[in-house]
C-alpha cells in the first residue's frame, strides 16, 4: 500500500544522514570564491508546509537547519543581505498554473505559509514571494540583487533537487554566480540530494559546504 500523503502532493520524507566531509570534493569546473561584498544568502522555501512531510528527528533536515542558522548569523554580522523566498498560500488554479498538475492545489493561507520558527525572518531580512520552482520567477529577486550591487547567491533550503537546483540554474543563465550549500539543503532522499548536488556542480554552480563558505566569507568558527 502506498503511504498516505501528509500534505497534498507531497509524501512523507524518511530520514537519511547528512554526509559529512565530502561536499567540497565534488568535481566542479569553476573555482569561484565567495566574496562578502558580492554575496547574498538565500533561504529557500523553509515554510511549514514544505517542512511538515519530513519525519520527526530527520537527520539531514536537522543538520541543514543548524547550518542555515550558522550561515544566517554570520551573514547578518558581516552585513551580507539575507533573503527568504516563500510561496503564497491560497493561490487560484490560474495563478498556480501547472504546479497544480504535479503537486495539487498547494498550501492554504495561514500557518502553512510561515517560515519555521528556527529561521523566522528578522527585521533586516527581506522576504520575497515566489510562484514557481525558480526563486527568480515573479519574485523581484534579480532586481533585489541588482539594487544591492551583488552578483553571488548562496542557496540553501528545500528541496535540493527541485527549487534549489532550478534556482541555481536560473542564476547561471542570468550570469550570476550561484553557490549551492550542500549541507544546508535537504531533500526527499539521500539519492535525490546527491543527484542534485552532482548535477548543479557539473552544470551551473559551485558546490560548497557551510564551513567552507563561512571561511571564505571571513567567519571564524
Amino acid at each position: 500500500m502506498s503511504p498516505v500523503s501528509t500534505v497534498p502532493g507531497l509524501q512523507p520524507i524518511p530520514s537519511y544522514e547528512m554526509p559529512s566531509g565530502t561536499w567540497d570534493d565534488v568535481d566542479c569546473p569553476v573555482a569561484w570564491r565567495a566574496d562578502p561584498n558580492r554575496m547574498v544568502l538565500l533561504i529557500h522555501d523553509m515554510q511549514r508546509y514544505f517542512i511538515r512531510p519530513f519525519v520527526a528527528d530527520h537527520d539531514a533536515l536537522a543538520t541543514a537547519i543548524a547550518n542555515m542558522r550558522r550561515l544566517r548569523v554570520a551573514c547578518t554580522r558581516a552585513g551580507i543581505p539575507v533573503l527568504f523566498t516563500v510561496q503564497p498560500g491560497g493561490q487560484s488554479p490560474h495563478r498556480r498554473g501547472l504546479l497544480c498538475d504535479f503537486w495539487g492545489p498547494g498550501m492554504a493561507t495561514g500557518g502553512d505559509e510561515e517560515v519555521i520558527d528556527e529561521l523566522r525572518p528578522g527585521e533586516r531580512d527581506e522576504v520575497l514571494p515566489k510562484h514557481r520552482y525558480s526563486a527568480f520567477v515573479d519574485s523581484g529577486l534579480q532586481e533585489t540583487l541588482l539594487r544591492a550591487g551583488r552578483d553571488q547567491l548562496a542557496v540553501c533550503g528545500v528541496y535540493a533537487h527541485i527549487g534549489c537546483l532550478v534556482t541555481c540554474c536560473d542564476a547561471f543563465m542570468r550570469d550570476l554566480q550561484a553557490f549551492l550549500v550542500a549541507d544546508a539543503v535537504a531533500d526527499f532522499s539521500l539519492a535525490r540530494h546527491r543527484s542534485a548536488v552532482d548535477w548543479v556542480a557539473e552544470q551551473c554552480a559551485r558546490v560548497v559546504s557551510s564551513s567552507t563558505l563561512l571561511a571564505e566569507l571571513g567567519e571564524r568558527e
